[in-house]
């Protein structure tokens, strides 16, 4: 057994943490200063931080589905239902422009065999990870917003289009899926979320008011536990993406009596690890092939058609739905990461000979390009606008108020037992 994944976890911390706080004196999101740490650290550059270790990429994978659970027990149900139906505009826009712009690059410049490989780079644009937006947003304030509340309906509903597009080239480039079985278990997974959110944070009530406070501990260890297995359970039985499982277990939880301290006791174990660990590990994964001149012109063109596409789409979105014009550019923009998301959408496509191998790196530019300028971005949509609390300041003071509430209410408990045992 190797124990090597030690020191590469704490050098990630260090460096994470480091680059977090130059950044931040840039006026920039700390997520940034993750990016460029793992960008650094990877093979890309200095080769210090390897790519492929298991432990890692576990820890990573871990860190995206805490900070989506965060993210849905931060979420008010009621708000995300009305944000549902511009979500759907805004992700569907989201999806054909970049889907159509994309295959219209590919077909002019690529060096690709046939028309479905065009629209399978279309495909690969359609990806968005909002994990990095979410964690943007909640430093500067506004993921509790009309706009934040969009974009996180949006980007749930992009991720079951992006799905259903996979589906339809792997279909037709010789996958194995069906299609028709891939439509029949996103629906059944919407009508699981609904009928376990309506029936689950009942249960949870209950649970949390039987317990009365004699161990507030296990608060979060179930709230936790479900977190786990609705990400496991939209992967293993519906085949959607983990993190949306984990999303809506965080809507239940967030549903509870007890939510916030739930949240406050999962807040350090994201920030303290997991968070940086998966930020980190997104510039770990690039690795640069040697491109050719052409290549090289198609990938900053790539890059060009990634960013506006996404913000044109969902921008104009936002816009048919009512949005103002600064919120429109907004929702756009905070759409624009592609991520994590992007790179397994072209790793599938390897995989089955959608993806020839010259375009590999451009995506990973295209990836690694956007998951970097979208908090910047973000940043610079929000300026000159009055800007709340950083939610991380609040969270921190609530955590530091249960904490004190937690061993006050555990030394009530012993004197009682001490009191009664006298008796």
């Amino acid at each position: 057994m190797s124990y090597d994944f030690l020191w590469q976890i704490a050098l990630i911390l260090l460096s994470t943490k480091v680059f977090g706080l130059i950044t931040r004196r840039f006026h920039m999101p700390q997520v940034v200063g993750a990016l460029l740490a793992g960008l650094l650290l990877g093979p890309a550059v200095l080769h210090i931080l390897p790519n492929d270790s298991q432990m890692i990429r576990q820890l990573a994978e871990l860190g995206v589905i805490v900070i989506m659970f965060s993210a849905g027990m931060e979420t008010d149900i009621r708000d995300l239902k009305n944000a549902g139906k511009s979500g759907f505009l805004v992700a569907l826009l989201g999806v054909l422009v970049p889907l159509v712009a994309g295959a219209g690059l590919s077909l002019w410049l690529a060096p690709t065999e046939n028309l479905l490989q065009d629209f399978f780079i279309g495909t690969v644009l359609t990806a968005t990870s909002v994990s990095i937006t979410v964690e943007t947003l909640r430093e500067m304030g506004h993921l509790q917003s009309r706009v934040g509340n969009t974009i996180l309906a949006a980007a749930i509903i992009d991720d079951i289009l992006g799905i259903i597009a996979l589906t339809i080239m792997t279909s037709l480039g010789g996958g194995s899926d069906s299609i028709f079985m891939v439509l029949f278990k996103i629906v059944l997974f919407l009508v699981f979320c609904a009928v376990v959110y309506a029936v689950g944070f009942r249960i949870l009530d209950w649970y949390f008011d039987r317990s009365k406070g004699q161990n507030l501990r296990r608060y979060p260890i179930a709230g936790f536990v479900v977190c786990l297995l609705m990400a496991w359970i939209a992967e293993a039985f519906f085949g959607v993406a983990d993190i949306t499982g984990a999303f809506a277990a965080g809507l239940m939880v967030g549903a509870t009596k007890k939510s916030g301290y739930i949240a406050s006791r999962l807040e350090p174990v994201q920030y303290l690890l997991l968070g940086p660990v998966f930020f980190a590990s997104i510039g770990m994964d690039v690795v640069l092939p040697a491109m050719t001149t052409n290549i090289l012109i198609f990938s900053i063109l790539l890059i060009l058609i990634a960013v506006f596409s996404k913000w044109l789409g969902c921008g104009l979105g936002a816009k048919l739905c009512g949005f103002s014009t600064h919120e429109c550019n907004q929702i756009g923009l905070g759409m624009v990461c592609r991520g994590e998301v992007a790179l397994i959408v072209a790793n599938k496509g390897t995989e089955i000979g959608l993806m020839p191998d010259a375009l590999v790196g451009p995506v990973v530019i295209t990836v690694i390009v956007s998951t970097i300028l979208t908090p910047i971005l973000l940043k610079l949509a929000y300026r000159g606008k009055e800007t709340a609390k950083p939610e991380e300041s609040v969270l921190d003071t609530k955590s530091e108020a249960l904490d004190c509430l937690d061993i006050v209410t555990d030394r009530l408990l012993t004197a009682e037992k001490e009191f009664r045992n006298k008796q």
